[in-house]
């Protein structure tokens, strides 16, 4: 009888630990901080909102985020012109940190002078998948 309780309770007890450990993973933040690049290479505003807001989140948890527009990502002055969530979260973002965009995407849309990225090449790009420990793509 007692051999049968002991094994029940070290059953039970493995079970219980392993259960709170499921739970509590999902809602704790990372504690230290990491660096993360993202790319915007679409115009879809929603889309484009979210990976600003991500950013954001992701700085405001003491990472280091670069973010690269590419292809119709570089329209991103548009897009804050016409919505001003996204104006409000690039603005954030700006505060601090920094946007490039695509050289040879900006020119073939003849934005000479964008007002939030500055120009950069396909070094930048591959110095920013490089030198971060996760890269996001939207």
């Amino acid at each position: 009888m007692m051999k049968a309780f002991l094994v029940a309770y070290i059953l039970i007890s493995l079970f219980s630990i392993r259960v709170f450990a499921q739970c509590g993973s999902g809602t704790a933040l990372a504690t230290t901080s990491t660096s993360i690049g993202i790319v915007i290479s679409t115009n879809d505003a929603e889309t484009v909102y979210n990976a600003l807001r991500f950013a954001n989140f992701s700085k405001k948890q003491g990472d280091t985020v670069s973010i690269f527009l590419l292809g119709k990502g570089v329209e991103l002055d548009n897009l804050a012109a016409s919505d001003t969530a996204i104006l409000k979260q690039t603005n954030l973002f700006l505060d601090g940190g920094s946007i490039s965009g695509c050289g040879t995407c900006l020119k073939s849309r003849n934005n000479m002078t964008p007002q939030f990225c500055k120009f950069a090449s396909m070094a930048d790009l591959y110095s920013i998948i490089r030198k971060n420990k996760i890269v996001l793509t939207f």
